[in-house]
This record gives C-alpha cells, structure tokens and sequence, in this order.
C-alpha cells in the first residue's frame, strides 16, 4: 500500500517517502519462528505419541489453529503496521500515518518547524536508522523512532526548511534573501 498522493495539495512534491526500518520487524518474526518450531515440535510428539489416531488428529488441529492465530498475531499484524506506516516529506510539510484499521496521523508545515535533531546509538549507526526529533513552534518535540536513513532524512529536512526561508514571503508582500529583507 503505497501513499495516497490524493492526499497532496496540488503542486505539492513528495521529497523523501519512508516506512520504519526493518529492524522493527526483527523481534516479531523471531518470535513468529519460535511459535513455529514450537508447534513443529508439538506436532512431532503428538504423532508419535501412543494416543489414539482421533485424539492425534485433534491435537494437530488445536496445535494447527494455535499456530495460525500466532503467525496472525506475530507476523501478519507487525508486517501490515509497517506497511501502512508512512513517513513522508513534501517541500510544504512533514506527513506522519500510521494504522491499519484506525488511522491516526500528524502534519507539521515545513514553515513551523524550529529545529530539526537525530539520535541513534551504536547498533542503530551500524543499521543506518535512529529516531528523527522534530520541534515546531508551540509544540512539544516529536519524535519518530527508526527512520531509515536518519541522517541523510535530516539532512533532507534541514535542505527543505534552509530553501523554505529562502522563498519569498509573499504574504506579508516581503521577499528574504541573505538576512536582507526587500519589499515589493
């Protein structure tokens, strides 16, 4: 499921379109594979096990259902949440979604946003992830953990608000350029 682009202003241009890093995912899906080798095991004793073939073949469905409801739970819903879960810059604005059946969401203006910060310790440096801190006027800080990239993210962001002050204020009729200001 890629980025609904109807939900763009016209005009606007996406600059960098992230999922979390894939290391969200590595804790599901080792667990996903112990449930796995625990229902193998489970399997293999109950077929060789002495108990009659009717109570073998209810035990391998109990075990069976045990293990869909565990590859739905592990696997499944972790994989849909990354996938629905999109981190997007456009040269106006931040875009945050995330969920797979309820939906919830942030944008910040590109214009409000005061500082710009990245953190990521050693593992995250050798993944080349961290958590991406952004600080807007009147806000509290956001922070949002395993961006991909969270460096070159940064610095993407910090080029997107540095070409952002040096566009022409064309509200209050007054143009920016080099700490000089110009009116029309």
């Amino acid at each position: 499921m890629g980025y609904p682009r109807e939900n763009l202003a016209p005009g606007e241009v996406v600059v960098i379109h992230r999922h979390p890093h894939w290391k969200s995912l590595l804790l599901p899906v080792l667990t996903f594979w112990m449930f796995t080798g625990a229902a193998g095991v489970a399997i293999g004793y109950t077929r060789a096990s002495s108990m009659a073939d009717d109570v073998k073949f209810w035990f391998t469905v109990v075990i069976g259902v045990l293990w869909l409801l565990a590859a739905a739970w592990f696997l499944a819903r972790p994989l849909l949440s990354w996938k629905t879960t999109h981190f997007v810059v456009t040269d106006r604005r931040v875009i945050y979604r995330n969920g797979i059946l309820t939906r919830s969401g942030i944008d910040i203006p590109i214009r409000r946003i005061n500082t710009v910060e990245f953190r990521h310790g050693l593992v995250d440096r050798m993944l080349r992830t961290g958590t991406l801190v952004i600080e807007s006027a009147s806000d509290e800080p956001l922070s949002f953990h395993d961006i991909p990239q969270v460096e070159a993210v940064h610095a993407q962001l910090y080029q997107e608000l540095l070409d952002e002050d040096d566009e022409p204020d064309t509200r209050s009729g007054e143009f920016r350029y080099d700490d000089r200001e110009w009116r029309r």
